[in-house]
């Protein structure tokens, strides 16, 4: 009898430089012994400076890369990431509909680039509401993005707005809800996970480094690799924040392009070295 690979499949955008998108989660995967798959929703322009251009892929594009890997291949969870449009969106909202089985879905609500460049419409952003939070298990919106999502005119700071504005969120039809804390001034990093109505404060010591481009990428991409791998939401969420911070505490010891660096997905690999 073969042995089965655990399969992540990553529905998202390119990114040429390595750092975040569908690079950083099949790095991500493979880190944590899945196999991943993947559907690209957009191609890039960018390096560790930033995003220069965007060139979305066709619905019809995404649609046969998704079933062509699904009629194929079993898929144990499914981590989406930046999808750029309303087409795109009820596109993939069709698509998760038809996967065999329900495996667990972690969506990486990505809104606007790190530079602050948006790249979902605020239409597109109510469409993803409506469609794609009821079929999500997971949604990993950082600070900025919960505003956003909820209408906020401000960032939520304090515990207490924070678990606030994860219950709002559970009203919009996702299952659990992971409010990133790394944007907040603090000296810790602080994620507010609402899951089976129950909060989880999860915090840990922030990492003083230059190479933070794909944190929320590799965040999400792990919990969905952990999830795949048969872990428990909270388990799931909390070996992930642990894969990424040893990945950041890896990255910081380099120096990729004049910019925001990357993290370090494979240090455990590496450390391990060639056999």
């Amino acid at each position: 009898m073969k042995k089965k690979y655990t399969t992540v499949l990553t529905i998202a955008g390119s990114d040429g430089s390595g750092g975040a998108g569908i690079q950083a989660d099949i790095k991500t995967f493979a880190a944590l012994e899945c196999y991943g798959v993947s559907v690209i929703t957009a191609l890039t322009a960018q390096n560790t400076n930033g995003i220069n251009a965007v060139y979305p892929v066709n619905a019809a594009c995404v649609m046969e890369q998704f079933r062509a890997i699904a009629s194929d291949i079993q898929i144990d969870a499914v981590k989406i990431g930046m999808l750029g449009s309303a087409s795109i969106i009820k596109t993939v909202t069709t698509l998760l509909k038809e996967l065999q089985g329900t495996p667990p879905v972690v969506l990486d609500t990505i809104l606007a680039s790190s530079g602050g460049i948006s790249l979902l419409s605020e239409k597109a952003i109510k469409l993803m509401k409506k469609e794609l939070f009821p079929l999500a298990s997971l949604i990993t919106p950082n600070l900025p993005e919960t505003a956003r999502l909820l209408g906020m005119r401000e960032v939520p700071t304090t515990r207490e707005s924070i678990e606030q504005s994860a219950m709002k969120l559970i009203e919009t039809g996702a299952a659990s809800v992971l409010v990133k804390g790394g944007h907040s001034d603090d000296d810790n990093c602080c994620d507010c996970l609402l899951y089976d109505d129950r909060f989880f404060w999860l915090s840990s010591t922030k990492i003083t480094t230059d190479n933070t481009h794909g944190t929320g990428c590799t965040l999400s991409s792990a919990i969905a690799a952990f999830l795949a791998r048969g872990e428990k939401m909270e388990s799931a969420v909390e070996k992930a924040k642990s894969y990424l911070n040893e990945a950041m505490l890896a990255g910081a010891a380099y120096r990729l392009g004049s910019g925001n660096g990357p993290l370090h997905h494979q240090c455990m690999q590496w450390e391990r070295g060639l056999r």
